[in-house]
This record gives C-alpha cells, sequence and structure tokens, in this order.
C-alpha cells in the first residue's frame, strides 16, 4: 500500500474487474435474460399456444390425461413453471410390467391437450449457463462463478472507495469524448444501478451458500442427503394394498390455495389408484418473494389433510428469500423490465470498465501501433465476448427455427451451435484487426438479431403482424425486442466505422485512445 489507501483500492478495482470481467459479462447477460425465462422460452416452443391455465382446472386435466395414458405408473407428478408459463410438465414413474423406453414424460397446453413441441432447452438453458455454465462439470463451474462472483464483490467495494464524486456521476455523461466517455459510461451504470449490482452479487453467492461453505452441514448431518432429505423431504410411493379411486384433485388443489392466498404450482401423487394414495399439492414458485414452496399432503382417496409443511424457519426464510430477491420470479411486470434494466446497466458496467482497460493503456504505451502481448490479448477477448457472445446468442434463437425439428438431439444442436458462432467470433478477433474486428461484430451482430423475426415469420405462422394482431403480446415483444437489439448494434457498428474514418483522427497519443473509444 506504498501510494496510498485510495491508489492500492484503485489497483484492486482494475484487477479483480479485469481478470474475470469477461466471464463477468458472460454471467451478467445469460442471468439479465432470465428475467424473461418463460417468455423466451415460449417464443422457442411456437407450438405451444398461449392460454391461459387456471391452476386448479389445469391440474385437473392433467390428472385426468394421466389416468388415461400412465394408469399404471407408480407416481405422477404435474409441474407448472409458474403463472407466466403457457403449459404444464407432466412426468411418470412406469409400473414394472412397461418397457423400459416407455414415455415417461409429456407436455399439455391449458385446455389439457398433448402438445408435440420441438425440443429446445429454451430460456432455461441461458438461466442454468449463468451459474452452472457448460461444457464443465456443475460442481467447479460453480466454484468458478462464485469465485467471479466474489471479485466482483470486490471490485465493486474498491470502485466505491476509489470514488472521489459519486454524487456527481450521477449527472455526467459526455458522448464524444474517448476515454472520458467511457468512464462516464462505467461511472453512471455502476453508480446509478449500485444497489441492484451489490444485492444481485451478494445473493448470488448466498443463493449457493451451501455449496461453498458446506461444513454447517458437516457438522450436524451424517451426509448432505441427511441434510437435503431433512431440508427438503421427497416421500417415495409406500407399499400398494388395494385398488381405490383416485379422489379429484381440483378441490384438494383449491383448498390449498385458499389456505396459502397463493396459487399451487405443483401436485404429486404417489401410488394413484390405490388405497394408499397420497396427494402432495406445493405452492407456486412465483406465489412469494421466498422460493421454498410450502406443501400439504391430501389423503388421496378421503381428501382428508394429512400434513401441513411451511418452511418458516428464520434460517430457511432468510435463504428462500435471498434466492427470490435473486430470481426475481415474484416480481410484477413493471418490477420484472426494472430488474431487467438493472441486468442490462451491470452489462453496460462489466463491459464499458473492460473497454475502458484498453483505452487507457493505449495512450501510455511506447507505440500504440505494436501494443505488447497482454494489450493484444486484453483487446481480442473484450472483442470476443462483448461482440462475441450476443451474436452467439441471436445463433441459437435463430437455430431453434432453422435446424429441422425431428433432428436428434436437436436441443444440444441448438446449443451446439451457440458456441460454435462464439468460437467463430474469438477466431476471427484473432485473425483481425482490432479497429476491422469491432465493426465487424457489431454489424454481424445486428444483422443476426435483425434476421430473428424475418426467419421466425418465414418458419412459423407466429409472425410479428399476426402476434400484433393477434394481441400476442409475449411473441410480438420478443420479436420487437430482437429489433431493438439489432438497431442497437447497428447503431455500433455504424459509430465506430465513423470514429476510424482517417478524416477523424488526431495527432498522438490522443488520437489512438480515441479510436480505441470508439472500439
Amino acid at each position: 500500500m506504498k501510494q496510498g489507501f485510495r491508489q492500492s483500492m484503485a489497483w484492486l478495482h482494475t484487477w479483480t474487474g479485469l481478470l474475470l470481467g469477461w466471464l463477468l459479462f458472460a454471467i451478467f447477460v445469460t442471468g439479465t435474460s432470465a428475467y424473461f425465462q418463460e417468455e423466451t422460452t415460449r417464443w422457442m416452443t411456437p407450438e405451444v399456444r398461449s392460454v391461459p391455465v387456471d391452476p386448479a382446472r389445469g391440474f385437473q386435466s392433467a390428472t385426468d390425461w394421466l389416468q388415461r395414458e400412465a394408469p399404471g405408473a407408480s407416481e405422477w407428478s404435474v409441474y407448472s413453471a409458474g403463472k407466466r408459463a403457457a403449459d404444464l410438465q407432466l412426468y411418470w414413474v412406469n409400473g414394472p410390467d412397461v418397457p423400459a423406453d416407455a414415455p415417461t414424460e409429456a407436455r399439455l397446453d391449458g385446455n389439457g391437450q398433448k402438445v408435440e413441441a420441438r425440443e429446445t432447452l429454451g430460456g432455461w438453458f441461458l438461466y442454468r449457463f449463468h451459474y452452472d455454465l457448460h461444457y464443465i462439470n456443475w460442481y467447479w463451474a460453480r466454484w468458478i462463478v462464485g469465485i467471479a462472483a466474489m471479485a466482483m464483490l470486490v471490485a465493486i467495494l474498491s470502485g466505491i472507495v476509489t470514488h472521489k464524486k459519486i454524487f456527481v456521476d450521477f449527472f455526467l455523461l459526455r458522448f464524444g469524448k474517448g476515454q472520458r466517455s467511457w468512464l462516464d459510461a462505467h461511472n453512471v451504470s455502476s453508480v446509478l444501478f449500485l444497489p441492484f449490482i451489490l444485492m444481485i452479487t451478494y445473493t448470488g453467492l448466498v443463493s449457493l451458500a451451501t455449496h461453498y461453505m458446506p461444513w454447517g452441514i458437516a457438522a450436524n448431518y451424517a451426509s448432505e442427503d441427511k441434510f437435503f432429505d431433512a431440508a427438503f423431504p421427497w416421500p417415495a410411493p409406500g407399499e400398494k394394498t388395494g385398488v381405490a379411486p383416485l379422489a379429484p384433485v381440483a378441490p384438494l388443489v383449491g383448498q390449498a390455495e385458499s389456505e396459502w392466498g397463493v396459487a399451487a404450482g405443483s401436485i404429486r401423487i404417489l401410488n394413484p389408484g390405490d388405497r394408499t394414495a397420497r396427494v402432495i399439492v406445493s405452492s407456486a414458485p412465483d406465489a412469494g418473494m421466498s422460493v421454498r414452496p410450502r406443501s400439504i399432503t391430501f389423503d388421496g382417496v378421503t381428501g382428508k389433510v394429512v400434513e401441513r409443511r411451511d418452511p418458516a424457519g428464520a434460517a430457511t426464510a432468510t435463504e428462500g428469500t435471498m434466492i427470490g430477491i435473486h430470481a426475481g420470479r415474484f416480481a410484477s411486470v413493471l418490477l420484472r423490465f426494472l430488474y431487467f434494466l438493472s441486468g442490462i446497466a451491470g452489462c453496460v458496467m462489466v463491459a464499458s470498465g473492460l473497454i475502458l482497460w484498453t483505452v487507457k493503456r493505449r495512450a501510455r504505451l511506447p507505440d500504440p501501433e505494436r501494443p505488447h502481448f497482454g494489450f493484444r490479448l486484453v483487446e481480442k477477448l473484450n472483442i470476443a465476448a462483448i461482440a462475441g457472445l450476443p451474436l452467439a446468442i441471436a445463433a441459437y434463437f435463430l437455430a431453434n427455427r432453422l435446424l429441422p425439428l425431428d433432428i436428434a438431439g436437436r436441443s444440444d444442436r441448438e446449443i451446439g451451435t451457440m458456441f460454435i458462432v462464439w468460437g467463430a467470433v474469438a477466431i476471427w478477433a484473432i485473425a483481425r484487426p482490432a479497429g476491422r474486428a469491432w465493426i465487424e461484430g457489431f454489424a454481424a451482430t445486428g444483422i443476426a438479431f435483425a434476421a430473428i423475426p424475418v426467419v421466425n415469420a418465414l418458419t412459423t405462422d407466429r409472425s410479428l403482424v399476426a402476434s400484433l394482431l393477434a394481441r400476442d403480446w409475449v411473441f410480438a415483444g420478443f420479436d420487437l425486442a430482437m429489433l431493438l437489439l439489432a438497431s442497437v448494434f447497428g447503431f455500433a457498428a455504424f459509430k465506430v466505422a465513423r470514429r476510424q474514418k482517417p478524416g477523424r483522427r488526431v495527432r498522438g497519443a490522443d488520437a489512438h485512445s480515441r479510436q480505441e473509444a470508439a472500439g
């Protein structure tokens, strides 16, 4: 700390932000998309029509369907992703006489009709990527994400200490000033949205607290399985004792919703059609701020309450609420948009910080035309992350529409397309001059996002015009969002290209600073 406390904090802020900045950018982008995870999944499964589902009626329809299609199963499960989901997911455990390759899952729309939708992981894949990554073991992925989140927390706190004019930065955003503009963008996005960025980073760490700090479990339970059995019980079907009709589930769901005052999110039926049948009704994941559901177990024949479970302990309630605040599933439409805009601000904060690192240092290089390897590496990784990841996500959406519907492993191929495109952008960034790679990367991303509504119109009957006429705001909103992203990236390509015109260059180090700032 030879240069003083503030300078030491500035050094810590710079290097913690840089070394894990590319990963943090990917986490912020995919995590922000998760606030519209259900809407993304609905757009990526156009075969499922958006029919409002009345929970009690929907669960009764699903149970009727299971009685017809899987009568000998030992267990039925019906899930709704929440009030924004258009369908119900059904799973069942076949009896011993059923072939091993027999179906064990189905999807029903709000009318109880089976839907044959294309195979895709939809928005769920982007949501899981932001903390499980992909192609690496989830255990280590969560450690990597945790280290990045901790680095983010350190960068935020050290950035607060470094700031001299934190109130003034609320109102300063100067365009066309090179390095000063990038610093303003970094300050405005981080200062104005500081409460959200602090909250989302801290609650993200808390969400995986037992993964990072398992010692509390080790001290109190014989194994992790014992802990999870106690914290999240999952009763198994008992021995069957004889045939008995299953009680209608709609009144049971209605009773549970009446007691809780919120909607049900799932039902499990153990030993359906037997005297030992049990119906377990659980609250919806978006029913409250805490993500830990309440449940009521009913006798499956008489409909009498057998057990009520409400995870209301202080530790459980705190943990569930922290995760709920992070995920934002409880949020209204307006609050969800605020979550989304704040997430976008986090993306801008990380991206502008990464670009600012090269802008500031290019001016100090002995020969800015021939930067050293470390500088060039940061520059190329910036292009691969900031231009490459959005283009890869656009390719993921395009693959959803263009891949054959009956191709084997379709969802894996969608994901594979995304990573192939991302890798191709990284190779392109290495092969091309940095200035040109920025322009080409942004232009390609703009074109890809603009192509999504067009390809959607050509491959489905749910085009933007048809969606607007049908007042299908999910599909119309998704297509309009793609066009908005296309215009943003197209404008970025235009601005960078304009900045790099020879006539706009000025002499000396400031010229390089301006050029990089544009890039």
